[in-house]
C-alpha cells in the first residue's frame, strides 16, 4: 500500500491528557502492541520491518528530519511470516538500528495516534494524519495535525526532528 501521511512526534509529558482527548474525540484503541523496529542501510530514505503482536509490516518510507508536521510517502507491505523476512533481510542487507518499544494504537477517522514507550528514549506521542483517498490535500491534512497537537498539549519544544532509530544511533545503543 502506498500514501502519504502529515506527521508529528513528540516528546509526551502528559500522557493522560492525550488518552483522555482521545477517548472524548471517540477515537478507538486497537490495543497495545509491542513492537521490534528493525531499521536496514539504505541508499535513501528508511528501511525498517516492524515486527508486533500487532503490526507486522516492511515499511519503506522518507520525509525530511525537521520539527512540526511533515509529509511522509510511505510504502508499506503487510508481512504476516516476519522472522523469514526479517532472515532474508539480514542476509542481503546490514542492520543500522533496532528499537523496541510498546505502542497504544488508536483510530479515528484518517488519523492514526500512537502513544509510545520506546526503550531507553522514554514516552512519546505521534499523530499520522493519512491521505487514504488521494486527495493530496495536504494543507488539510496539516490543519488536523496541529488540531490535535494543541489538543494534546504539545508544544514547539516536545517535537521532535528525527526518527526513534536516529535517536537510538545517537545514544550508542
Amino acid at each position: 500500500m502506498k500514501h502519504f501521511n502529515i506527521e508529528i512526534k513528540a516528546h509526551c509529558r502528559h500522557p493522560e491528557r492525550v488518552r483522555r482527548v482521545l477517548e472524548e474525540a471517540g477515537a478507538v484503541l486497537r490495543g497495545t502492541d509491542e513492537q521490534t523496529d528493525v531499521y536496514f542501510q539504505v541508499p535513501k530514505g528508511r528501511l525498517k520491518l516492524r515486527q508486533g503482536t500487532i503490526e507486522n509490516a516492511l515499511i519503506f518510507y522518507e520525509r525530511p528530519n525537521q520539527a512540526g508536521p511533515k509529509r511522509s510517502d510511505v510504502f508499506l507491505y503487510p508481512a504476516a511470516e516476519s522472522g523469514l523476512l526479517r532472515e532474508v533481510l539480514e542476509k542481503a542487507l546490514r542492520i543500522l538500528a533496532v528499537v523496541r518499544k510498546r505502542r497504544e494504537i488508536y483510530f479515528l477517522g484518517n488519523i492514526k495516534f500512537h502513544l509510545d514507550c520506546v526503550e531507553g528514549l522514554g514516552d512519546f506521542a505521534e499523530i499520522e494524519v493519512m491521505d487514504m483517498e488521494g486527495s493530496g490535500d495536504c494543507e488539510g491534512l496539516r490543519r488536523q495535525c496541529e488540531d490535535f497537537m494543541r489538543r494534546f498539549g504539545i508544544e514547539t519544544k516536545d517535537l521532535l526532528e528525527c526518527s526513534y532509530s536516529d535517536m537510538i544511533l545517537e545514544k550508542g545503543q
